[in-house]
């Protein structure tokens, strides 16, 4: 049987949870399609949260790697299509760094593209009924940071994929941010639940638009 990891973040930026932990801690020992999957949590931290996801890679040698982050505003799930190799924080992480215009790996390429199968986890989600779109952009936060450190692990020759999913606010959360949109637990579990089967049996992307104008 083939392993999954799955991560999501501590809590950040005010917020007394984190979304992508509160329903990736869920996931962890399910067997979904091939694969046994396990859930571990990331620091809210420049440079800490991917030396804790290489070890967990080292450990644990997955097949597929799928790091959840919030993206408090967004209505949907949003699979990330690309990492750019710069940290630029518009806030402090939860140690008080606040990067500008640092680069992650110093003389990386300039980005670096999921390996994951984005466009068909996307239609799987809507064909479940579950909002659901391609991301040009996962910021110059912590979620970027470790997109970025992720994809240029597994593109030295791991045979590894992965990526990045940002979720919404859970409901709970928006009620403090009027206004803003949210997503149910058991919706996002479901979400996720369908990334990785898709993830884990797709091997060729589907052609469908997934870009933006904006």
């Amino acid at each position: 049987m083939q392993t999954v990891l799955v991560t999501g973040f501590e809590p950040f930026g005010g917020e007394t949870l984190n979304p992508s932990w509160e329903v990736v801690k869920q996931l962890d020992g399910s067997i979904i399609g091939s694969g046994l999957v396990v859930a571990r949590q990331l620091p809210c931290v420049f440079g800490e949260s991917l030396r804790v996801l290489d070890a967990a890679i080292d450990e644990l040698n997955p097949s597929l790697v799928l790091a959840i982050g919030q993206a408090g505003g967004r209505s949907d799930i949003t699979v990330e299509r690309v990492a750019i190799n710069v940290d630029d924080a518009r806030i402090p992480d939860n140690r008080k760094q606040q990067p500008v215009d640092r680069p992650i790996v110093a003389d990386g390429p300039a980005a670096w593209f999921s390996t994951l199968p984005i466009k068909a986890m996307v239609e799987a989600m809507r064909e479940a009924g579950i909002p659901a779109s391609v991301s040009q952009t996962a910021g110059t936060f912590v979620c970027n940071h470790v997109m970025y450190g992720l994809l240029h692990k597994l593109a030295h020759g791991s045979g590894m994929r992965g990526g990045f999913i940002h979720i919404p606010y859970l409901p709970e959360q928006a009620a403090a941010h009027p206004g803003a949109p949210s997503m149910a637990a058991s919706t996002v579990r479901e979400a996720l639940e369908i990334a990785i089967a898709v993830g884990l049996e797709v091997q060729t992307d589907l052609k469908l638009v997934g870009g933006a104008t904006h």
